[in-house]
């Protein structure tokens, strides 16, 4: 099963690790199709243009796979979904719970992926 997005979807916890290894900035909303998710969701399709340098992905929470993002040390103590990952370089660089607006997360963004 897969979320309901335009965004490219990490189905494995094996396919994560390939992914985050392999590229340089990458963004990962780990989350449900809920009304705390579904903005994020939508802010990552847009932003997907404007930052060419970053590689946007979904993954579906409930997944068994999802524990990749879950047990992050990074995620410990996080309630609210969608938990959302930034990696740089295959390392955490932010990691962020419950909805964010697109200020928060252009400003993470431009914090973190700085070209």
């Amino acid at each position: 099963m897969t979320l309901n997005t335009n965004l490219q979807h990490v189905e494995t916890a094996a396919q994560l690790k390939q992914i985050i290894e392999s590229e340089e900035n990458v963004m990962v909303c780990c989350g449900r199709m809920g009304p705390m998710c579904i903005p994020v969701y939508a802010e990552m399709e847009e932003l997907t243009d404007e930052y060419s340098h970053v590689k946007f992905y979904d993954m579906l929470f409930d997944s068994p796979e999802a524990g990749a993002i879950r047990n992050l040390p990074e995620c410990r103590g996080f309630m609210g979904l969608p938990f959302t990952v930034y990696f740089k370089n295959g390392k955490v660089a932010k990691a962020t719970s419950s909805i964010q607006s697109r200020d928060q997360i252009t400003a993470i963004l431009d914090d973190k992926f700085a070209n």
